[in-house]
C-alpha cells in the first residue's frame, strides 16, 4: 500500500500528485470515524485529469490518502500558512475543521514518526530521484505540483476560490519568465478566473524543491473542483468540464516544457 507510482519520461517537467490517494491502511482506518472515513478532502481525479496532456512526461504518486500523512506538509509540521487556518503533517481535523478521530485515537508522536518514515520519506525519495535525473537530462528540471479543492470551504477562506490558483511562494520557487507563462495562460483562459500567489501560494513541495538557483523550478497549481467534478459526495468526474479544462492545462504544460533557461 505504500508503494509510490512512478512514470517516467524524458521532457523537463515532474507531475507531482501527493493527494489523489485514496488508500487508508486498515490499522489506521479503524482509528478514524465517519467523518475521516469518508476522505472528502482528497484531490479527487486529479491524475486522470492531467492524464494524456504533455508526451513524454514524469509523474510521481503516493495512493495513500493524505489522512494517513500529508506528504505536502513539513516533516517538523511548522504551519505553511502561520495564523491561518490550516491542516497538519498527520491531520485530526477535516478542512471544515471537524475531528477526523474517533475520540482518544489521535496518532501520538511514535505514530507519527512511523507514517513519515513509511509513507512520507518514500514519496520525497522518489520525487528527488526525479527530479536529479530530469536534471541530468536537461540542466534543469520543473516540478508542476497538481492538486485541487473544493472552491467553497469557509474554515479555510472567505468567499468563492478562483479557478486557478498558481502558487510560486510568492515568486521565490521558479524563474520568473515561468511564473509569467504560467499566468498568461490563465488569463487567456476564457472565463475562468485566476490568482497567483493568493490564498494557496505553494506548499511545502514547491517551497522545499523551488530551487531556481540550483535549476530546479516549482510550480502549485491548486484548482478549483467545481471546474471539473461534483463537489459533494460521490465526487463525480464531470466529463463535460473536464474535458473545456483539459485544454488549457495542457497549454499550461506544453508552455513550461518549451521553456529553456535564457
Amino acid at each position: 500500500m505504500s508503494d509510490i507510482e512512478v512514470t517516467q519520461g524524458n521532457c523537463p517537467i515532474v507531475l507531482g500528485f501527493p493527494h489523489t490517494g485514496t488508500d487508508v491502511p486498515d490499522d489506521i482506518a479503524v482509528k478514524l470515524n465517519k467523518t475521516g472515513l469518508g476522505l472528502a478532502d482528497t484531490d479527487w481525479h486529479i491524475h486522470w485529469l492531467y492524464a494524456g496532456l504533455l508526451d513524454d512526461v514524469t509523474t510521481v504518486r503516493t495512493p495513500v490518502h493524505r489522512y494517513v500523512i500529508d506528504v505536502n506538509r513539513d516533516p517538523s509540521d511548522q504551519s505553511l500558512y502561520p495564523g491561518q487556518n490550516t491542516t497538519t503533517l498527520c491531520p485530526t481535523t477535516n478542512f471544515d475543521g471537524q475531528s477526523i478521530y474517533q475520540d482518544g485515537q489521535e496518532p501520538d508522536a511514535d505514530e507519527i514518526a512511523r507514517r513519515w518514515m513509511q509513507y512520507h520519506r518514500p514519496y520525497h525519495e522518489a520525487l528527488h530521484h526525479e527530479l536529479a535525473r530530469v536534471k541530468a537530462l536537461h540542466g534543469f528540471a520543473i516540478l508542476y505540483d497538481c492538486h485541487s479543492i473544493r472552491s467553497e470551504i469557509p474554515y479555510l477562506f472567505d468567499n468563492i476560490l478562483p479557478d486557478f490558483n498558481i502558487g510560486t511562494n510568492n515568486g521565490t520557487a521558479c524563474a520568473p519568465a515561468l511564473e509569467a507563462a504560467t499566468l498568461e495562460v490563465c488569463q487567456a483562459a476564457g472565463d475562468y478566473s485566476y490568482v497567483l500567489n493568493g490564498r494557496f501560494k505553494g506548499g511545502w513541495t514547491t517551497r522545499h524543491y523551488g530551487q531556481p538557483q540550483q535549476s530546479f523550478h516549482a510550480i502549485q497549481m491548486e484548482l478549483a473542483q467545481s471546474t471539473y467534478m461534483q463537489q459533494t459526495p460521490p465526487w463525480s468526474y464531470r466529463t463535460e468540464k473536464a474535458d473545456r479544462l483539459r485544454p488549457h492545462l495542457k497549454n499550461i504544460l506544453v508552455t513550461l516544457s518549451s521553456w529553456r533557461p535564457s
